[in-house]
């Protein structure tokens, strides 16, 4: 990986690539840190430091794809999540809205129309969840009540309060455009896919932080030993993430006027995680409304319907909830799975250019074959998806504490990052091969 980074610097048009995307990047940092008008920023920190990292729920890992700018209420405080959502959206919607349908197969022009429609979903969005963290943050549930004598957005500074929230939201919202321009511009000049760099880039600026606070609060024993834990973690996330079944399709020659074509083989590549992190982002979510419907109820005085759900549903180290967890991911896995790759039209393109897989009659066979295959690479991906998402609960088992309920360095946010960094580095190499391939021929 080394030697890649250090040949496409030697390489001067991918040097400039590899420059603008940490500008990018810098501008992205300096927007997180950046706070919005109204928040008092000194409130804030002085919140934080209170808080000494532990949980704040429901916001915990929509702060940790923030970088930390969710809390501190700043210009990019919503991050890249209206844009992952509003994509996910129209994923799923394509699936059952036939002009949705229609578009994806019309190939780059319709791809380019479903952007535009992600964009405006990505807008309306970010208005949405601006002004819920605007009042959550006014209202001090932000903080689930632990800093009222610190507010976040104070009152009576000469401004109507309407003016300074709607101010609030505005700015919010413009940023996750900005951010969402900026990861395009990463996606088109830079290096790499932008939206997921930026996830990236914000996940890696808490590692530091994240680290210090169990070296501080646990001692080098512990801390040492979580190092050494995260990297069999990222090495078994790295084997599993570049592991494929190849299907073997040859296809038949044709002869178009004068020429021949055909008479190739490839393979379709099957990954063993052909769902990626999307599962565990849903039962994450999913997860996450009990947790929020508590916040709707007197918190002074809890019942046992709220005790109940707050010891077995919401707390990480609950036997319920890490089971609960892992059949959701399981479930979620098959479900994406169904809907982003669908056998019977891949066998009738393979059936339209002539190809066949050897063994395997061309069409219904054909599928038959790919959906068998698919189930049976799908469970162990599933179970490998599973694994890695509740190793973080049984980190807050052995530490005995729920203060890194949010650490970067397991389940979603390894995925992302190991994912983010082979991508990164693969497109990396396939431009270096474009610009020094060495043929036969010398």
């Amino acid at each position: 990986m080394l030697s890649a980074f250090l040949s496409a610097f030697r390489t001067p048009d991918l040097r400039k690539k590899l420059l603008f995307t940490v500008g990018i990047i810098a501008v992205y940092r300096l927007g997180a840190t950046l706070p919005s008008p109204g928040v008092s920023y000194g409130n804030v920190q002085k919140c934080l430091d209170t808080l000494q990292g532990q949980s704040t729920g429901v916001l915990n890992l929509l702060d940790l794809f923030s970088g930390g700018a969710l809390l501190q209420l700043s210009v990019f405080a919503l991050g890249i999540m209206p844009y992952i959502t509003a994509s996910i959206i129209l994923q799923l919607l394509t699936v059952v809205i036939p002009r949705l349908e229609q578009l994806r197969k019309e190939g780059q022009a319709g791809q380019a129309k479903i952007t535009q429609y992600t964009r405006y979903l990505t807008l309306g969005l970010g208005i949405l969840q601006s002004s819920a963290f605007v009042a959550l943050a006014r209202s001090g549930q932000l903080f689930q009540n632990r800093c009222d004598q610190f507010p976040i957005v104070p009152e009576g500074t000469g401004i109507p309060n309407w003016l300074t929230l709607s101010i609030l939201v505005m700015t919010m919202t413009a940023g996750t455009g900005m951010v969402m321009w900026l990861g395009e511009l990463i996606t088109d000049r830079g290096v790499g896919n932008g939206m997921s760099v930026l996830i990236f880039t914000s996940i890696a600026a808490r590692l530091p932080s994240e680290g210090w606070k169990i070296k501080t609060n646990e001692g080098w024993g512990k801390f040492a030993l979580v190092l050494v834990l995260v990297l069999l973690v990222i090495t078994a996330v790295c084997f599993i993430e570049q592991a494929q079944r190849r299907i073997p399709v040859q296809y038949a020659k044709r002869m178009i006027g004068r020429r021949m074509y055909g008479g190739t083989s490839t393979y379709i590549p099957l990954k063993v995680n052909q769902a990626g992190v999307i599962p565990v982002i849903f039962a994450s979510s999913l997860l996450y409304l009990p947790q929020l419907a508590l916040q709707f109820f007197d918190q002074t005085n809890p019942g046992k319907t709220q005790a109940w759900i707050q010891n077995n549903l919401v707390q990480a180290d609950s036997p319920l909830h890490i089971v609960l967890y892992f059949l959701l991911i399981i479930f979620f896995t098959y479900f994406y799975v169904s809907i982003t790759f669908n056998p019977t039209e891949v066998a009738d393109n393979m059936k339209k250019y002539g190809g066949f897989v050897p063994g395997i009659r061309p069409g219904k066979p054909t599928a038959e074959y790919l959906d068998f295959i698919l189930s049976r690479i799908t469970l162990p991906g599933a179970l490998y998806l599973g694994i890695v998402a509740i190793l973080p609960n049984f980190f807050f088992i052995w530490l005995n504490s729920q203060q890194f309920q949010n650490f970067p360095f397991g389940g979603t946010a390894v995925l992302i990052m190991v994912g983010v960094g082979l991508e990164t580095v693969k497109q990396i190499e396939s431009q270096l091969m474009q610009r020094n391939y060495e043929g036969f021929l010398r």
